[in-house]
């Protein structure tokens, strides 16, 4: 039972380290498209591919939420006593990226519209960093089981701030790849198109150097880790690498759902890697799942929530996917 809710949580950092962060990543290229007259085209695209359904995407993290602090109450006391400087960063930064966002397309003069874009495309960028320092410093076994650990080490360790930097790459990365696919369908814009493919291809250049450096890193800093990973959770990560440079190369062939999928599945496979790597502890090097688990009736209880929650909430997404994709084509007729 505590594997299975181990799993169901895991599910859910997985379906919002792919759903959230192609959202973040919009964030950053919104940062780096430069002024107003030479960003217009690439903001407005962005806006277009994330407006409907940037909020949506915030439910798994909530999922997760509730799944640990129900599922494995001390692990959840452990990392919000220990982290909680990165979990209010981030929370900031998504409240101010939400607002950023909302005002940039009511605001009617430039410099508010500056003072907006600005603050949704930085929180963009902070907040998958504070996410990946979040999951470093769990990973590298700097959180206490008993909690109450150092605020600021913890997470801002060799690792935590590898953690950081790779979030923000593989979002700029996975982001690049869903625009770049965006600018081809329905409407094929030859420039967008090509704009964003130059952006994934260096975006991907970037993940591989930051996984090449976080190999002497991860060996120095969290040994357990690393040894895992070069073990029990290779094949997955070899998976992620092929499914990231098959989604870079897909991109040439101007097919919108392809390069998504693989770049997904090379997302979705690393964060399996790592859950693969940590397991059986919740927090890298200590505190079993088995130790931190709920009474078994709690467990039970949330099993039969998250059954109705993928009843009830995965259509609706889906749905939410659906109606956004065919606004977009009937928009662009």
């Amino acid at each position: 039972m505590t594997d299975a809710i181990g799993a169901i949580l895991f599910i859910g950092v997985i379906a919002y380290a792919v759903f959230g962060g192609a959202d973040f990543g919009a964030g950053f290229w919104d940062l780096t498209a430069g002024g107003a007259e030479r960003g217009s085209a690439p903001r407005s695209l962005i806006d277009r591919s994330i407006g409907p359904v940037w909020e949506a995407n915030h439910t798994w993290l909530i999922y997760c939420l509730v799944v640990l602090w129900t599922g494995f109450p001390p692990a959840f006391a452990a990392i919000t006593t220990t982290l909680y400087i990165p979990l209010g960063l981030a929370a900031l930064g998504i409240v101010l990226r939400g607002s950023g966002f909302a005002f940039r397309k009511v605001t009617l003069r430039t410099a508010q519209q500056r003072l907006t874009g600005v603050i949704f495309a930085v929180s963009s960028v902070l907040t998958p960093f504070c996410f990946g320092g979040i999951a470093g410093a769990v990973a590298s076994g700097r959180v206490p089981s008993a909690g109450g650990g150092a605020p600021l080490s913890s997470w801002l360790s060799p690792t935590g701030v590898l953690g950081g930097v790779l979030a923000v790459v593989v979002c700029a990365y996975l982001a690049a790849v869903f625009l770049s696919s965006a600018a081809t369908h329905p409407y094929p814009d030859e420039a967008l198109h090509l704009y964003f493919r130059r952006r994934a291809l260096a975006a991907g250049i970037a993940v591989g150097i930051v996984c090449l450096a976080g190999v002497f890193i991860l060996h120095v800093d969290a040994p357990r880790l690393f040894h895992q990973l070069s073990t029990r959770g290779l094949a997955l990560l070899i998976v992620s690498a092929a499914a990231g440079l098959a989604a870079l190369a897909t991109l040439r062939a101007r097919r919108a759902r392809l390069p998504r999928s693989l770049a997904s599945l090379a997302v979705a496979t690393v964060i399996a890697g790592w859950g693969v790597a940590q397991y059986p502890y919740l927090l890298g090097t200590h505190l079993p799942l088995t130790q931190a688990a709920a009474p078994d009736s709690t467990l039970w209880v949330l099993v039969a929530v998250a059954c109705t929650a993928a009843v009830l909430i995965a259509p609706s997404l889906a749905a939410l996917y659906v109606l956004h994709e065919r606004d977009r084509l009937t928009s662009s007729a």
